[in-house]
């Protein structure tokens, strides 16, 4: 059973910053990407961020230079540092990661945390 968990969500006057985290637990043999999503009310589920194994990332373009994301391979965790908050940021964030849960899986198998919410204020 794998699991991730976020934290770190929370209200925010615009301007501001915060630190997600999402620790993936459980059985894990290994971890190819992991990403952060994101989904405001009435509008469909985007991503915001990703970073693969190797740590290559990429960004949605409206959060470039003021997200970064990275991630903790030894404690299975992935980081979205965000500043410089905007009121258009205001939704529930979701981690995501392609996990493969024992040794013998043939593929990478998609998990999803349960969302955090993230409110900034004007």
């Amino acid at each position: 059973q794998v699991q991730l968990v976020e934290s770190g969500g929370g209200l925010v006057q615009a301007g501001g910053s915060l630190r997600l985290s999402c620790a993936a637990s459980g059985s894990i043999f290994s971890i190819n990407a992991m990403g952060w999503y994101r989904q405001a009310p009435g509008k469909q589920r985007e991503l915001v961020a990703a970073i693969s194994s190797g740590g290559n990332t990429n960004y949605e373009y409206s959060v470039k230079g003021r997200f970064t994301i990275s991630r903790d391979n030894a404690k299975n965790t992935v980081y979205l540092q965000m500043n410089s908050l905007k009121t258009e940021d205001t939704a529930v964030y979701y981690c995501n990661a392609g996990i493969k849960p024992y040794v013998g899986s043939g593929r990478y198998y998609e998990y999803w945390g349960q969302g955090t919410q993230v409110t900034v204020s004007s």
